[in-house]
């Protein structure tokens, strides 16, 4: 089917491009969405006609999509999931989970605008992008951690199996001094 688009759509086309797509896709996404119309004598005379119009409100829409963008970029968020000891997490992390997450941070964004090219099942940091216009995307990032303390750790770039095993190290010493402590003081009065 001929459509001609009246907003940019990734991997397809610019704003007034006559494509052809698949029939299902522009009866079910396209048309419905009002991101096209059929192209026919009298949508495309209406398009032209509309089409300052559409230019300066999809312009309009950039420019706060760009602004939002800016408070955005490269923010880091953090999500608290049970996880297994190999750091395996109990369930996924969904495109709803992160723009719950983001929203409760400051700036509300739909789980459609939240583009993941994996699925996230571990704990760590992950570069997720949010698409907030066509033509505008940023990059945050999300610290999947089993509590705050481990996300903190996470954030700072270390392990926390390493943060673990050194906490583990720094406890024995201290018990282990304790322990001598006491000992010498034991022998002490025995003298």
């Amino acid at each position: 089917m001929e459509i001609v688009l009246l907003e940019r759509v990734e991997k397809l086309g610019q704003m007034g491009d006559v494509v052809t797509v698949k029939n299902g896709y522009a009866r079910n996404f396209l048309l419905p969405q009002g991101k096209a119309l059929r192209a026919n004598k009298e949508n495309l005379s209406a398009f032209e006609a509309r089409r300052v119009q559409l230019e300066a409100d999809n312009l309009n829409r950039k420019d706060e999509a760009q602004k939002v963008a800016e408070e955005l970029e490269g923010k880091v968020v953090m999500l608290i999931r049970a996880a297994s000891e190999s750091q395996q997490l109990y369930g996924s992390v969904s495109t709803q989970d992160i723009a719950r997450i983001v929203t409760e941070n400051g700036v509300t964004v739909d789980r459609k605008q939240v583009v993941m090219d994996k699925v996230l099942k571990n704990l760590g940091l992950h570069e997720v992008r949010v698409r907030l216009h066509p033509e505008v995307s940023v990059g945050i990032f999300i610290n999947i951690a089993r509590s705050e303390e481990e996300a903190v750790i996470q954030a700072r770039g270390e392990s926390v199996e390493e943060a673990a095993e050194a906490a583990l190290d720094a406890r024995d010493e201290a018990v282990a001094s304790k322990f001598e402590s006491t000992a010498d003081h034991g022998e002490e009065g025995e003298d």
